[in-house]
């Protein structure tokens, strides 16, 4: 790796963490750590990763580590994919864009190694992002590759026009075949990181439908008529069925256990915002939760049409 970098005139104006992530190939979360760690230099200023560049050479005091080097973008599953749009399926455990305190890579940082062009299209902390998956939810997340598509996505989300499903496991057997769950939502004021039902909160709606139960436990197909942050796994909780697996707002002793909260998008419908054509895509339940519920047994299913 060389001592010295040159930033070229059509990176002058970019974010320091994006523009030197392209320019030396390497995932945009590791960027932003070496950039924390005061690695980059332009004269006498240190860089920070909002820092904006300027045309010219940028001294970097390396090496970059293996880690650092390493393809972001392996773990990237496309399930659909044209010019206009892409959808992934997220691997459990990854975080959708940099948010404060996260340094690991992110969803974007792959998006970004595999398509570039993303970096030009909506917000700039996270391109082609119109919606968000928890870091520990697993499933189906629709990405804008242009930005027609991220206008036109945006605005369906904003009308509810996206249908999101997920699937659930809950903690107890819920006795109603169906429900909606009104119940408005607020940031908790005396712990910033959870959300909470609040009578000052945002209008916020849950869907559910019961799949299949068990004494201990029942497996909810659940569609999100809002998405506020946390809704699912707070709405459900409300209502005295916390989601199996939920460190932040589960039970912490209880029968049926998981190695992370069992939440998995697993559907997502709407029309394309450029051709018009209706897309309905499914994600099957990805190896560690399938083990959960077979860990249960055979439950009673349930059919409700």
């Amino acid at each position: 790796m060389p001592e010295q970098l040159t930033v070229p005139p059509e990176l002058a104006g970019e974010r320091a963490d994006l523009g030197l992530a392209n320019l030396l190939g390497v995932g945009r979360a590791e960027t932003r750590r070496m950039l924390d760690d005061g690695r980059f230099t332009s004269g006498r200023k240190t860089l920070r990763p909002s820092t904006r560049l300027v045309a010219g050479v940028v001294d970097f005091g390396g090496p970059i580590s293996p880690a650092e080097t390493s393809d972001p973008s392996h773990d990237l599953v496309v399930v659909f994919i044209d010019r206009h749009l892409l959808v992934v399926d997220k691997p459990p455990g990854m975080v959708v864009h940099p948010v404060g305190g996260h340094r690991g890579a992110t969803l974007v940082d792959s998006l970004l190694a595999k398509y570039p062009e993303l970096a030009a299209v909506g917000e700039r902390d996270r391109p082609g992002i119109v919606h968000r998956l928890d870091k520990d939810t697993s499933g189906l997340l629709v990405v804008a590759r242009s930005q027609e598509a991220y206008l036109g996505l945006s605005g369906a989300i904003r009308q509810r026009e996206v249908k999101r499903s997920y699937t659930a496991l809950v903690h107890g057997r819920v006795h109603q075949g169906r429900g909606t769950i009104h119940a408005p939502l607020g940031r908790d004021p005396r712990r910033p990181s959870r959300q909470g039902v609040s009578v000052r909160g945002k209008p916020s709606v849950t869907h559910y439908r019961v799949a299949e139960t068990w004494p201990q436990a029942t497996l909810l197909d659940v569609e999100l008529e809002t998405g506020r942050t946390h809704q699912i796994r707070v709405h459900l909780a409300a209502i005295g069925h916390p989601v199996v697996g939920d460190r932040q707002y589960g039970r912490r002793t209880a029968s049926v256990t998981g190695p992370r909260q069992f939440l998995h998008a697993s559907r997502l419908g709407f029309v394309h915002p450029v051709g018009g054509e209706s897309l309905s895509l499914e994600a099957a339940l990805p190896p560690d939760l399938a083990d959960v519920l077979a860990a249960l047994g055979p439950g009673m299913k349930t059919d409700l049409g």
